[in-house]
């Protein structure tokens, strides 16, 4: 059996190379340090490591890809990342500059080797949705086992790990920050390679699973907000970067940024975000937390204007603050809540595992010293990444606060917080800055690992990752988005009692006839209407905001609307793909006539059945589109179109009935096209099949939402 290297092996030499760089002073002495070293660790025929096990999910490849066959010859970074981490996300920027300089021709492969945290991290559709939120367009492995983690003793997260074409050992680097020496070590590893005729230039058959996507009105949105008085809602629409103001029925007021990111104030027209997250509004205002530019950002819906409140647009490692905002370096700020007075804004700064204020007037921090106007703060959070609660707020330690609820009045009057990677509900005094549990996690405050899917008390509830809570000040309960096990729950502070709320813990986009038997994936953002008690989340995997009816124990679709005469949606995300016409071929299947209540929804399952001996054409991907001629309300705020990628399970369609329908009697027809081929290889073929399937609107009196069955086989 080979014997192959482990990290260890390489961390004495290059030790010594870390050394003599932090003591050389000139750019030439530095890359001659790194030359004589490359030299050195070539001539080592031990420092081999092994290859991908077999049977690993590829993303962004046709393939599995190895060191022996696709990556020989190249030098190859290999990044051990999980993507609920912040460090992971912060180096994405500097990869993706990197992938820039240095192309596969070139001879560098970027490699993301997912290494999941969370059980729900080793699922291949979350990895794949979370390579789309993040636009990774590299080869990313699914190593759901971590067994490339544990063969070269990996020991955190972030991890990059360089390789030279015949896979050996270069060059380790732990955690983020290390920019400079990234691009160092790859530039002299290719050249030095380049020189002795070792590296080739042969693609390794990329392939952007983003290229096969059909457009959608939403994109992984993050967080929603709602001005009370207004009943209007701010949807951070993250993966579109930009900023939705929808009305109460979703009609889209303005739509600011997108659909690229970028950074850039003034008109709502020419503004730019990059990849927000939180938001917060309070009348003609939003807030918003411009998580990628590292900035937080005004949006003024009177002036039409967006501005900086703070932040210098690059990532910031000071974990104090004091600065006034423009001048106040920042990282990564997740979510936004306003102060109850308004004059201030508390951010969960998720880069530095802390909450920080900023001052919109002149104030002062609970037993704080005074500030004026402008100011960016720490408030609470030593910067260490722990589960620590401590009366003294800078001793207290959070891992990665990524939401905000406040509540303001007695006998409450602190901020609650999502500390998603402790798997915790904290809380933060606004009377002393005293950092306390709610429930989740454990005793142990290095232990980030103690998450679960149990209802309880405490310590003994059990969360996985939550992203977003809001506070019910009528009724005293906070809501839980619990994200990685895909539920709403329900936390009473007083008791502390946790219990779930809606989900079936199971990813997926079911709105079924009750709460625990519909369904999310990984939502991420909450907002409460007190007045209607309505609950709206952002479900965030499944691109849509979902609305919970806390009376009724319904959940249903919130439309979002777009019209050309208020700020479109951009022409780039168009909300109908053009779909080729039926063959003539094409069965036409009508269906018996259905009775579903206004307010409630439309599940299509669609099974279908492919001839004997065929399999799906990868290369042509197969797909469904939803159509209502005539009444084409019915499909506002929902997928028309989508992918269809495999048949082992019935795909779920669904679609809303508005509370006021514009007719008793409206048809949906749900066409689908299907691309197989004979699974020896050989011929391919094209199949569809159109259902017709007639609604019958009642009443509220009638049963509500209902699933319809559509199924043919081949």
């Amino acid at each position: 059996m080979a014997s192959y290297s482990k990290l260890t092996a390489l961390f004495s030499i290059q030790s010594q190379l870390d050394c003599a760089l932090d003591d050389a002073t000139t750019e030439e002495e530095k890359e001659n340090l790194v030359h004589q070293y490359l030299k050195k660790v070539d001539e080592k025929d031990d420092l081999i490591i092994p290859d991908f096990e077999e049977g690993l999910e590829w993303l962004n490849t046709d393939g599995p890809l190895s060191f022996k066959k696709e990556l020989l010859g190249k030098v190859v970074m290999l990044d051990f990342f999980t993507y609920c981490c912040i460090n992971c996300m912060h180096l994405l920027p500097d990869l993706h500059q990197l992938e820039q300089s240095h192309s596969v021709e070139d001879g560098l492969v970027m490699v993301g080797v997912h290494s999941a945290k969370f059980p729900n991290e080793k699922v291949l559709e979350n990895v794949r949705s979370a390579v789309l939120r993040y636009d990774i367009t590299h080869p990313v492995v699914n190593d759901s086992d971590a067994r490339l983690w544990q063969e070269l003793d990996v020991s955190c997260w972030p991890t990059l790990v360089l390789l030279g074409p015949r896979g050996n050992l270069l060059f380790s680097l732990v955690g983020e920050g290390h920019r400079e020496r990234l691009f160092l070590f790859t530039a002299a590893a290719l050249k030095h390679y380049r020189e002795k005729g070792l590296l080739k230039k042969h693609s390794v058959g990329i392939k952007l699973y983003k290229d096969s996507l059909l457009p959608s009105i939403l994109s992984f949105p993050g967080k929603i907000a709602m001005d009370p008085s207004s009943k209007r809602m701010a949807i951070a629409d993250t993966g579109h970067h930009r900023i939705l103001v929808v009305s109460n029925t979703g009609q889209v007021l303005h739509s600011v940024g997108g659909p690229t990111s970028g950074q850039r104030d003034g008109n709502l027209s020419k503004a730019q975000f990059s990849s927000p997250q939180g938001v917060f509004m309070e009348g003609d205002t939003v807030y918003v937390a411009d998580t990628e530019n590292h900035l937080i950002r005004k949006i003024d819906l009177l002036e039409k204007n967006v501005s900086t409140l703070a932040g210098i647009g690059e990532q910031g490692t000071d974990k104090e603050g004091g600065a006034l905002g423009l001048q106040q370096p920042i990282s990564s700020p997740w979510d936004v809540t306003l102060g109850n007075a308004g004059d201030l804004l508390w951010v969960a700064m998720a880069g530095t595992h802390q909450i920080w204020a900023l001052f919109l007037e002149d104030g002062k921090l609970p037993k704080g010293s005074d500030c004026r106007k402008g100011t960016c703060v720490r408030f609470a959070g030593s910067g260490n990444e722990e589960n620590r609660n401590n009366a003294y707020p800078h001793k207290a330690g959070l891992a990665q606060p990524s939401g905000l609820a406040l509540a303001p009045t007695e006998p409450w009057e602190c901020l609650f917080i999502a500390d998603s990677e402790s798997s915790t509900i904290r809380s933060v005094s606004l009377k002393d800055g005293a950092v306390k549990h709610v429930v989740g996690g454990e005793r142990d405050p290095l232990n980030l690992f103690a998450f679960g899917d149990i209802d309880g008390k405490g310590i003994d509830a059990k969360l996985q990752h939550p992203l977003g809570v809001s506070w019910d000040d009528g009724n005293n309960l906070l809501y839980v988005a619990d994200s990685y096990n895909h539920k709403i729950k329900v936390v009473d502070p007083k008791t502390k009692q946790c219990r779930v709320l809606a989900g079936t813990g199971k990813a997926g986009n079911e709105l079924g006839p009750n709460f625990l038997e519909s369904s999310f994936n990984e939502p991420g953002g909450l907002c409460l209407d007190k007045g209607r008690k309505l609950l709206y989340v952002a479900d965030t995997n499944n691109h849509c905001i979902k609305v919970l009816d806390l009376e009724a124990k319904t959940v249903s679709m919130f439309p979002i609307v777009g019209e050309s005469a208020v700020d479109t949606i951009p022409t780039s995300t168009p909300l109908v793909k053009k779909v080729p016409r039926l063959p003539k071929s094409a069965p036409i299947l009508t269906m018996p006539s259905v009775v579903v209540s206004a307010g409630h929804s439309v599940t299509l399952l669609l099974k279908l059945a492919l001839p004997a001996g065929t399999k799906l054409t990868e290369e042509a991907p197969s797909f469904w589109s939803l159509s209502a001629e005539g009444n084409e309300w019915l499909l506002e705020g929902h997928n028309v179109t989508g992918n269809i990628r495999h048949l082992s399970e019935p795909i779920s369609i669904v679609t809303s009935i508005p509370a006021a329908p514009l007719s008793p009697n409206p048809t949906l027809t749900l066409d689908a096209w299907i691309y197989c081929c004979l699974s020896g290889g050989g011929a391919c073929m094209m199949k569809a099949v159109s259902f017709r399937q007639p609604l019958l609107i009642g009443s509220a009196s009638h049963e509500g939402s209902v699933i319809v069955t559509l199924e043919h086989a081949f």
